[in-house]
C-alpha cells in the first residue's frame, strides 16, 4: 500500500473578490514538489447566499503558465476570458482553462443563481504547465456533467467520475499537458474501495464532506487533505459515512517552479517580462 505522508487541515477562510470565500487546501508553498504537477486548490463554500440583483464574483485579473480548472457541487459560475470564450457552469460542469503565454479572465455568480440566491460550492485546481508549454496559446474547455464518465465502484461501494485521466477503461474529457488522474468520488458509508494510481506520481485526497478512513489507518474529515506517498501503487479508501472526495494524482514535473500572483514561470526573469507583457497589453482585451 501507499504509504500516508500527512493529513492537513483547512486553513481559514478567506474572500475572493466578494463572491468566492475560499480555503486553500494546498499551495506550491507548502506542497510543490509532493504535490507536483498540482500547484494551488481553492474550496469555495459551502455558503448559502442571499438574494441580489448586485453580481458577486471577482473582476478582470491575468494569469500565465498554468491552467485552472474549476468543478461546480452546488449554485453556478458564470466566466469569460479574453480569447472571446466563456459561458455558465453549474453542478457537476468544470471549466478547463489553459491560460499558456496570457490571458485575461473573471468570474461572477450566475445571473439566473444571483437572482436566486442558494448555496455555491465548488473548488479551483491550479495545474502547472510544462516549461515546454508554459507559452502555448491561452485555450479553454467546456467539460459539462453528461460528457464526464461516471462508473459504479466494484461493490457498489460508490461512483467515480473521471473528469481527466482514466479508469475501469474510461477515459475523462479533459485534454491535459502531462498526464494525471482527476476523479471526483462519491462513496457510500461503509464501503471498502481500493484503487490504484501509477507508481511515482503524486497523489492526494481532498475530503469535502463525510471522514473516510484511509489504509484502515488514517481517518480524514471533511475539508481536510490526505497526501500519499509517490512509491507504490494502491490504497484503500473507506466511506465511515457518505463522503465526497476529489482525488489528484499525476505524474511530477521536475522543473523550478517561480510564482507571483497569478503568474507561475520557472525563473524571476520569465516573471519579470510576464509582468512587463501584462502592463503593456499583451494579454489581449476583454470586451465591455
Amino acid at each position: 500500500m501507499k504509504k500516508v505522508l500527512g493529513v492537513y487541515d483547512a486553513p481559514h477562510s478567506h474572500w475572493v473578490g466578494d463572491g468566492f470565500p475560499v480555503r486553500s487546501m494546498f499551495s506550491y508553498h507548502s506542497h510543490g514538489k509532493a504535490l507536483s504537477p498540482f500547484l494551488l486548490l481553492d474550496y469555495a463554500g459551502p455558503m448559502a447566499f442571499t438574494p441580489t440583483q448586485q453580481p458577486r464574483g471577482v473582476g478582470q485579473h491575468p494569469h500565465r503558465g498554468f491552467e485552472t480548472v474549476t468543478i461546480v457541487y452546488k449554485g453556478e459560475v458564470a466566466h469569460r476570458d479574453s480569447t472571446g470564450q466563456g459561458g455558465v457552469i453549474g453542478p457537476g460542469d468544470v471549466q478547463w482553462m489553459t491560460a499558456g503565454s496570457g490571458i485575461l479572465h473573471e468570474e461572477f455568480h450566475s445571473p439566473a443563481f444571483t437572482a436566486a440566491g442558494g448555496e455555491l460550492e465548488m473548488v479551483q485546481l491550479w495545474v502547472n504547465l510544462p516549461a515546454k508549454d508554459k507559452m502555448t496559446a491561452p485555450g479553454y474547455q467546456a467539460i459539462v456533467d453528461q460528457d464526464i464518465p461516471e462508473i459504479v465502484l466494484p461493490d457498489d461501494t460508490g461512483t467515480l467520475r473521471v473528469i481527466a485521466g482514466a479508469y475501469a477503461g474510461q477515459r475523462g474529457p479533459a485534454s491535459t499537458f502531462s498526464p494525471m488522474h482527476i476523479w471526483d468520488l462519491r462513496l457510500r458509508a461503509g464501503g471498502v474501495s481500493t484503487l490504484s494510481v501509477p507508481d511515482g506520481w503524486s497523489t492526494a485526497l481532498i475530503v469535502l464532506r463525510g471522514t473516510v478512513l484511509v489504509n484502515a489507518d488514517t481517518v480524514v474529515r471533511a475539508a481536510q487533505m490526505l497526501v500519499l506517498d509517490a512509491a507504490s501503487q494502491e490504497f484503500s479508501i473507506e466511506a465511515n459515512s457518505d463522503a465526497s472526495v476529489l482525488l489528484l494524482s499525476g505524474e511530477p514535473i521536475d522543473e523550478p517552479i517561480v510564482g507571483y500572483g497569478p503568474f507561475v514561470m520557472n525563473s524571476e526573469g520569465e516573471i519579470k517580462q510576464a509582468i512587463a507583457d501584462f502592463n503593456s497589453g499583451r494579454f489581449g482585451q476583454m470586451t465591455p
